[in-house]
């Protein structure tokens, strides 16, 4: 059997970051965790902090963001139409 340079059951000397309070708890269960695991409890704790509308400011939010889109469209539609009258203006097809 072979032995490491650290002995039996010694843990390497912590960095300095890794002395500080805490940090070593988080490293250490970082390294027992793959990715996607750690990804899914990430996304979980993450959704526990969500304060989700209530049914009437998601209703009243979704009026808003279309008449925002309308109004958008409408003065968009109305620049390009204003542009391309006065770009045939301009080249003399109107």
């Amino acid at each position: 059997m072979a032995s490491s340079r650290y002995g039996r059951n010694q843990q390497p000397e912590p960095s300095r970051l890794g002395r500080l309070p805490g940090v070593g708890a988080i490293t250490r269960v970082a390294d027992r965790e793959s990715g996607v695991q750690r990804l899914y409890r990430d996304t979980r704790s993450e959704l526990r902090k969500v304060v989700w509308p209530t049914r009437e400011q998601a209703i009243n939010l979704t009026v808003l963001v279309i008449v925002a889109s309308v109004a958008v469209g409408v003065i968009l539609g109305g620049a390009d139409l204003l542009f391309a009258q006065l770009f045939k203006m301009l080249v003399g097809q109107g």
